[in-house]
């Protein structure tokens, strides 16, 4: 299989080289997506993936052109990018009780999984066609996998699993091929329910911007969201099916934005009224009721619990590379950190948690800025829809933590947010004077106007 995943990775890189950036970056999801993450080539003592392959081309590549160096522009989201990039390096390095090579090799793996593809997405993804190019190929990519989805849902078969032989880390309970309601959990080539179910969330309020796309893709914007929405839904899992939920809910506002603030101020108050009534954190009451699939909504409860009281053993530089041994307090032999925001603590000590929650709040903040400064309905869309993603992994995070292509999705979804100013000021730029005719007819004061209104 080694020689079959170099094969792939040789023949997408060549193919991300030779195609325009945007639809090499689409290239690049779509190799995430449908090429498992689970089979590596091993360069001696280094296990690396199709994927990381064809970053590091598509990078080197966007890189050695001029001119996308030369249109990139440094923003705030990449400042704490970078600054989440200094903390999982070099808090690792300096206090992990592990061999420093080991270390290095690790960071390596997951500079490649993460921010080599925030800044692919940041070089590739620079005007309004461009993201909505990603959005469509990425949209069509998608389809098919829903449909492998349903199969595997309905019939347990999963013609992928078969591959985790070859995975030199893997073992065979991580397909999660047991039922429940009578179906089977898809794990698809992700190699994960999670894994599966986040795919299609994290692009679904993506694909539903492009209703305003005036052509037929408005109209199939429709029917891939539903696509997308059935792809979650074969997951099985309560992240992904509590994401969905949350996703819905935002695109649901998108169209009654003047209950926004209310909804926010609800749900603030009720957190407070929840405590106050049931005597105990509000979180644990929500995760007894909110989690749509039973399970061990408990679990997230607990680890939140222990982060806290035991703040005083990881707040400076996490537990160095050990485990927290929460273990007995879980009813389990070992500690599974089912949250990212938990997970980046237990790792990189409270730097790491600050720089995890500034990405956030730096990418809400600016396409909340960008929202409402645009008057396009498809950016409008577009800018509404990336920061519900936003909002539903701010979320959702709590009860589950990023591995495997989840990761690189995010940093992706996080680059295309860093360069989405670019997207209006493309927009703007197109409008030359040669492209709008006014007639002679037409030049009373209304139209005067209206092309005043254009051109601002």
């Amino acid at each position: 299989m080694e020689s079959l995943t170099l094969s792939i990775a040789i023949l997408v890189s060549i193919l991300v080289l030779w195609l325009r950036p945007d639809r090499a970056f689409a290239l690049y999801i779509v190799a995430l997506l449908w090429y498992p993450g689970f089979l590596v080539v091993r360069l001696g003592v280094i296990d690396i993936n199709a994927a990381r392959i064809v970053v590091g081309v598509l990078l080197m590549r966007c890189l050695a052109n001029t001119r996308m160096r030369r249109d990139f522009k440094w923003c705030r989201l990449d400042s704490w990018v970078l600054l989440g990039l200094i903390v999982t390096t070099v808090i690792p390095a300096l206090s992990y009780r592990r061999p420093l090579m080991d270390v290095l090799e690790n960071r390596s793996g997951f500079l490649m999984n993460t921010f080599m593809a925030y800044f692919v997405a940041r070089f590739c993804v620079t005007s309004r066609s461009d993201v909505i190019t990603v959005i469509k190929l990425v949209g069509i990519a998608l389809v098919p996998l829903a449909c492998l989805g349903v199969v595997e849902t309905y019939s347990g078969w999963q013609p992928f699993a078969v591959l985790k032989m070859y995975c030199p880390w893997a073992w065979p309970g991580e397909t999660m091929s047991f039922a429940r309601f009578g179906l089977h959990r898809a794990v698809g080539p992700l190699g994960h329910p999670i894994l599966f179910g986040f795919s299609f969330v994290l692009f679904l309020p993506m694909i539903y911007a492009l209703r305003h796309v005036r052509d037929n893709w408005g109209k199939l914007a429709y029917a891939l969201s539903g696509v997308a929405c059935i792809g979650a839904l074969c997951s099985l899992s309560s992240g992904p099916w509590m994401m969905l939920g949350i996703t819905v809910v935002c695109l649901v506002l998108e169209h009654f934005k003047k209950w926004v603030k209310l909804v926010i101020i609800f749900a603030i108050f009720s957190c407070f009224m929840v405590g106050i009534i049931s005597n105990r954190p509000f979180y644990h009451v929500i995760v007894s009721y909110a989690n749509p699939m039973g399970g061990t909504g408990w679990h997230r409860a607990k680890l939140l619990d222990l982060a806290i009281e035991n703040f005083d053993e990881w707040w400076f530089v996490g537990y160095r590379g050990l485990s927290p041994e929460w273990g007995q307090y879980l009813g389990m032999s070992w500690t599974d950190v089912t949250s990212e925001f938990i997970s980046w603590a237990v790792q990189y000590g409270i730097l790491g948690v600050v720089a995890f929650c500034g990405v956030f709040t730096s990418a809400l903040l600016k396409l909340r800025r960008l929202h409402s400064t645009v008057s396009d309905p498809m950016l409008k869309s577009l800018y509404w829809s990336l920061g519900s993603i936003v909002v539903v992994l701010m979320i959702s995070l709590n009860g589950f933590s990023l591995f495997g292509q989840a990761l690189s999705f995010f940093f992706c979804v996080l680059g295309m947010i860093g360069s989405s100013a670019s997207f209006q000021v493309a927009c703007e730029n197109s409008l030359s004077p040669s492209t709008v005719v006014v007639s002679r007819a037409d030049a009373d004061r209304r139209s005067q106007q209206t092309v005043a209104r254009y051109y601002s």
